[in-house]
């Protein structure tokens, strides 16, 4: 068990947490919830020591060992791979250290002899002698290639390292595992592998992620950092987003009967019951939502951004035609021969196991760079707002909000005034005098948001989303999501949120070096067609 006792935490006038008290307890998996800045990483820091609280404490059953995932890609830069993720399991770690210390002495004493035999009984207790073994098995499966296990941590790609801490943090199965966005960096094979591992944790793990999928997959409660107080609600993410929404529904009806609206929550709660059924996580979810009494849903109280794309026309018969379009750089071949038109109604994801594939063809396709080869073209009937992974040039000028905005109302808006750009901008949640603010002060969340206020401004019936979610908290990726599920024009998005290309997509587009993969299904069925499967692997041999 972990908790904590009348936790405070201010910085000067801007208090976090204001006596918290909160248990988290074995064989349960925690999703810490929360607006951008609400503290959830802080939350993380005050119970792994790593930040002492205002007032106080932190209690852990005696003997427990905990894991973080650490944060500080270049802390271990001197050491090789393998041993970097044994140095996660502090105690074997030191053992080690210590035995191996005394067997190079060159005088080894009766006494020397006598302490190497007991940390030798420590070592086997701890699964020493397998550990190494252990350790190489986890970072395969975590997708470091073996060649990779004996090198130093400076001279392994990024992407590498990060799998490495992830590694790290779960090796030796710690009794409480902290980890803050663990599936940053991951492709969705490895993120698959560690939703399975956490399904069949039996310990003690909170986590702070915006993938609203690994939430629900790997959470049986939900912790909310909301108005500087922590509460732990039953159930996934999807289940608390849910069932807030409805209680909030079920206290502005003031004509519904109390008796309809106790059996409506009654039945929402029993239909995710059975729901969990279906989850690896079935017994744990299961018996915490057959505990769940009404009175412990209650309405969020985060504000959600309005996302909301308008057309001002249809789109036509032709939208997107691209024909063996090509894409290198420095020689690394992105891809080859793509070729596909859109057709209305779709909303096509694209996917690569190379990123800047993706990210190449949607700058090409906005005339942001040029193709090695082949042609695209654009319908004469198409408006479309496109967001860019990087959105740095946009803000280089230190211009307030309404300043910024007025730069990309359309040439046919005659009446852009304040009030009509304050509306944009307060579907995203700028208000007041949030609307002055210089975009240099801009967080990264702020400035995707005016990303969005420029795109709804544009009123496309076309929007492309390169890795829409990044920077953004769960509220406004749930808006996003949904914004663009009611769209009623074309969708061209990837993203590393399984969700967000789940709901939206009916159309999967894998750009390779060797072609295209497209299907007309939907993503997850994209993922586990085997016909598939054997096509990617050819694409990219």
């Amino acid at each position: 068990m972990i908790g904590v006792r009348n936790v405070t935490l201010a910085y000067g006038k801007r208090v976090l947490f204001d006596e918290v008290n909160i248990n988290f307890t074995k064989g349960n998996c925690y999703g810490v919830i929360g607006a951008n800045g609400a503290g959830k990483s802080t939350f993380l820091k005050i119970l792994s020591g790593e930040i002492d609280p205002n007032k106080g404490t932190v209690e852990m059953t005696p003997g427990e060992r905990m894991a973080v995932l650490k944060q500080d890609q270049f802390e271990f830069d001197e050491h090789t791979v393998l041993n970097t993720l044994m140095m996660g399991h502090k105690k074997l770690w030191s053992v080690m250290q210590e035995r191996d210390k005394i067997y190079s002495l060159s005088d080894f004493t009766e006494e020397d002899g006598i302490r190497a035999g007991e940390l030798e009984n420590e070592f086997g207790e701890m699964g020493g002698y397998t550990a190494e073994s252990d350790a190489a098995s986890l970072l395969s499966d975590l997708g470091v290639e073996e060649s990779f296990h004996g090198s130093l941590m400076k001279e392994i790609p990024s992407n590498l390292k990060v799998r490495v801490l992830l590694a790290q943090a779960i090796f030796g199965n710690p009794d409480i595992l902290l980890l803050d966005e663990p599936t940053n960096g991951l492709d969705i094979e490895t993120i698959g592998w560690l939703e399975n591992f956490l399904a069949d944790y039996e310990n003690i793990v909170l986590v702070v992620s915006h993938d609203r999928h690994f939430l629900d997959a790997v959470c049986t409660h939900v912790a909310d950092v909301d108005r500087q107080k922590i509460k732990v609600f039953s159930g996934n993410y999807t289940f608390w987003y849910e069932s807030s929404q409805l209680m909030a529904r079920q206290l502005s009806d003031k004509n519904k009967k109390t008796e309809d609206k106790r059996q409506a929550l009654i039945d929402f709660i029993a239909r995710f019951s059975a729901n969990a059924s279906k989850s690896r996580q079935a017994t744990a979810r299961k018996k915490a939502l057959e505990k769940l009494t009404i009175d412990q849903i209650e309405p969020s109280n985060r504000k959600y951004p309005g996302i909301i794309f308008q057309p001002q026309r249809e789109v036509g018969n032709q939208i997107l035609n691209v024909t063996n379009l090509s894409k290198s750089i420095d020689g690394r071949k992105l891809f080859d021969k793509i070729s596909f038109s859109a057709q209305k109604g779709e909303k096509i994801a694209f996917v690569s196991r190379d990123p800047l594939a993706v990210t190449s063809f949607f700058e090409i396709i906005n005339d942001q760079q040029k193709a090695n080869g082949g042609t695209f073209e654009w319908g004469t009937t198409i408006t479309k707002a496109y967001l860019p992974v990087e959105n740095t040039q946009f803000f280089k000028e230190g211009l307030n909000l309404i300043e910024w905005l007025r730069q990309y109302v359309p040439a046919n808006v005659t009446d852009a005034d304040e009030p009509f750009l304050r509306g944009f901008l307060g579907k995203m949640l700028f208000s007041g005098d949030d609307i002055l603010k210089n975009t240099g002060v801009l967080s990264g969340g702020e400035k995707v948001r005016c990303m969005i206020s420029r795109m709804m401004l544009q009123s496309p019936n076309v929007v492309i989303l390169d890795q829409p979610t990044n920077h953004l908290d769960l509220e406004s990726i749930q808006s996003f999501n949904e914004g663009c599920m009611i769209f009623p024009g074309i969708v061209l998005i990837t993203s590393h949120d399984h969700t967000f290309m789940q709901t939206v997509a009916n159309r999967i587009i894998e750009i390779t070096p060797k072609g295209t993969i497209d299907r007309l299904m939907a993503f997850d069925e994209y993922l586990e067609d085997d016909r598939v499967k054997a096509l990617r692997s050819e694409m990219y041999s």
